[in-house]
């Protein structure tokens, strides 16, 4: 998706549009007005005496508003505008609104023709690009007031309607307004557009589902305001980290979202627009990275994912008994079982992470409550690791699709079908088990005892775990290590053969702490080499391996939170300087794309560009990248809760300068961090 798209958005309910408003649909670059995973406006253009309008200025106040200065014509022709069209969207409840205000500038009084042409595929929301034939029945009709446009297929029904405040002339393909105005004067109108998802009675589904009304537009100001208010502040001696901190924490208010079986709980959406729904790794390990701000919004993670937490076996959704969900969607194709979306378990990482999210949060928060009503469901997913995801029988973390149609074939962070491969490029066969599985497997059994013993009161339990995981530690870098490079494999295949590849994923080993001490110096090498590190970060695939593409969305690019659990694993094997390489590069790179954290970016040298290439298609914002910039600062400050205080050991480089960050919530109420530069330090010559 291209930069120049204006987004505004409300949890999973959002609007992408061309610069000056319009929408209009483009195969390889969606717009449209979403929702619940169906696109809801496909086209919507609006025109003045015939002519479209060109921005001279966009304004982008809040997430959820925005707010476009129009002139008719192309650039050649808007010297002498003899008018002008402000544009104010916003989303507000489950609708969004558009108020339009026209401005006369001629001398004398001027008549206008403003006509919006207004269209819907309602296509589910991943298969925009794919130009789908719908199989249900399209509609549109004029009633009282209102342009319906509607789609039909068995008991699957989706509506949006469109009316205006003034009198309009509406037709089945848009709304016109004839508008006179005074020399100088100016008219406003307010356009509504909402998305129905409708019973075969014709009553919207969430009338009984919510028990309260979705705020409108001065709540979500008061909301936005409380959120910054209750946050930590962050001063920075370095603007950039201060931007990008604050543009984060904006972002990642927007991504807030409720799903219909618990609206008055709040969790991340994974990010727009192709992934705006609980997606279980994106939420975890968001919430796992928003700790030191935002807390409860790991405690409303926690309980949605435990309460949606599997209990059968189901090979078209990939369930198994204690497997915690990897995405839940409630469009068209999920409705009709074309693809296994709702819900859908096909990850084998989600699951361990949960019990590590559960333990880091009551290490934060001190919320044992929390930790004794999802015990059993914490239990499940640490019995789920021996028993369903040691495939082989031999201790091991491994995958397999058993929906052989539409599963996914790589089913780890990294899950794009060529994701997985040996060093010459070959791709190994299946079940495999990647290395970065096994480090968070160690991590949960760890994590688990530690639960256990203080708060379960299962000592028993507890000693089983820790030997479980000192075990798996030792065999794992027994089988795992491949001494000619020293460094760890990207996995093993289903012949139990090492996949050779150099990868990021070797950073997560740090973070988990499954790495052997006398080998954490070679896996920094690495890290910080040149094959993986690109002077902005750690690319997902090292150069020169057989399938390194610096545009391959996980085989080169630069995630930066990749980056930031990378950053996190140096710190904890006291590799502190290198810690602040990585996040002096990662928060650089933000500047480029105004503060906001993109999923990924391209792992170009930087040498060789000079500036961070955008990944195309990238999600933005999106929840994993915004949760980066508050790990990188949790790892630069050495922020570790211990018991019912919060240590802080900072290690900053000297382009950061002065930190302070003030009020951090936790166990111990709210405390303030401050890290300085230590005499001596420079900034790191590759960022």
């Amino acid at each position: 998706m291209t930069s120049d798209r204006i987004r505004i958005l409300d949890g999973n309910i959002f609007v992408l549009s061309e610069d000056n408003g319009d929408i209009i649909d483009v195969r390889t670059n969606p717009c449209g007005f979403f929702e619940l995973d169906t696109r809801f406006l496909s086209r919507w253009v609006l025109s003045v005496n015939g002519e479209r309008l060109h921005p001279l200025a966009v304004h982008e106040p809040h997430y959820f508003e925005a707010r476009f200065f129009l002139v008719p014509g192309t650039p050649t022709h808007y010297v002498d505008a003899k008018v002008s069209v402000i544009r104010e969207r916003s989303i507000a409840g489950i609708s969004f609104e558009e108020r339009l205000t026209v401005l006369n500038h001629c001398p004398t009084a001027a008549e206008y023709v403003l006509h919006i042409e207004v269209d819907s595929d309602f296509a589910p929301v991943l298969a925009v690009e794919q130009r789908r034939v719908a199989p249900g029945r399209l509609y549109r009709r004029v009633e009282e007031g209102h342009l319906r446009l509607g789609y039909v297929r068995e008991r699957f029904w989706r509506e949006t309607t469109i009316s205006a405040d003034d009198p309009v002339e509406i037709d089945e393909r848009g709304l016109t307004f004839r508008v006179r105005l005074d020399r100088n004067a100016r008219w406003t109108t307010t356009l509504h557009v909402t998305g129905r998802v409708l019973r075969p009675d014709g009553e919207d589904v969430r009338n009984r589902l919510h028990r309260r009304r979705r705020p409108g537009r001065p709540e979500l100001r008061r909301d936005l305001r409380r959120w910054l208010t209750n946050a930590p502040r962050l001063s920075c001696d370095w603007d950039t980290m201060t931007h990008t901190y604050q543009r984060s924490l904006v972002d990642l208010a927007g991504l807030r979202y409720s799903p219909l079986t618990l609206p008055t709980q709040a969790m991340p959406a994974a990010g727009l627009p192709w992934a705006a729904t609980i997606t279980g790794r994106d939420s975890v390990l968001t919430s796992l990275q928003a700790l030191p701000v935002v807390p409860e919004l790991a405690a409303a993670t926690l309980r949605m994912l435990g309460i949606d937490q599997s209990t059968v076996l189901d090979d078209f959704r990939e369930e198994e008994p204690g497997k915690i969900l990897r995405e839940f969607r409630y469009g068209e194709m999920a409705a009709f079982e074309e693809h296994p979306l709702s819900p859908y378990f096909g990850s084998a990482d989600v699951t361990p992470l949960y019990v590590i999210l559960l333990d880091e949060y009551e290490r934060w928060t001190g919320d044992v409550d929390l930790v004794r009503e999802f015990e059993a469901e914490a239990r499940a997913a640490l019995r789920w690791i021996d028993e369903y995801g040691d495939i082989r029988g031999d201790g091991y973390v491994w995958y397999q699709r058993r929906n052989e149609r539409t599963g996914l074939v790589n089913q780890c962070w990294k899950d794009s079908p060529d994701a997985i491969s040996y060093r010459d490029g070959r791709l190994p066969g299946q079940p495999r088990a990647t290395c970065e599985l096994q480090g968070y497997a160690y991590d949960a059994k760890r994590r688990g005892a530690r639960l256990a013993r203080e708060i379960w009161h299962d000592p028993a339990y507890a000693d089983r775990l820790e030997r479980e995981a000192a075990e798996l530690k030792r065999r794992f870098n027994r089988d795992f290590w491949i001494a000619d490079g020293e460094y760890y494999a990207l996995a093993l295949d289903g012949d139990g053969e090492r996949v050779d590849a150099l990868s990021s994923n070797i950073g997560h080993l740090l973070w988990s702490g499954i790495v052997d001490e006398a080998r954490a110096g070679k896996i920094v090498e690495h890290l910080l080499g040149p094959a993986l590190f690109s002077g902005w970060g750690v690319r997902t695939l090292g150069a020169g391996q057989g399938r390194y593409n610096p545009l391959g969305y996980h085989v080169g690019t630069v995630w930066p939170f990749d980056n930031a659990l990378i950053a996190w694993g140096l710190r904890r094997y006291g590799y502190r300087r290198e810690a602040g390489v990585i996040a002096e590069g990662i928060i650089a790179a933000s500047a480029y794309f105004d503060g906001r954290m993109p999923e990924a970016f391209a792992g170009f040298d930087r040498e060789l560009t000079r500036y961070p290439v955008r990944y195309p298609t990238a999600n933005s914002p999106q929840a994993l990248a915004t949760g980066a910039t508050f790990l990188l600062l949790r790892t630069l400050l050495g922020l570790e809760p211990y018991g019912e205080y919060l240590v802080v050991a900072p290690e900053v480089p000297a382009r950061f300068g002065r930190i302070e960050l003030l009020d951090i919530p936790g166990r111990w109420g709210r405390m303030d961090a401050i890290g300085t530069v230590h005499p001596g330090a420079r900034t790191s010559p590759v960022a």
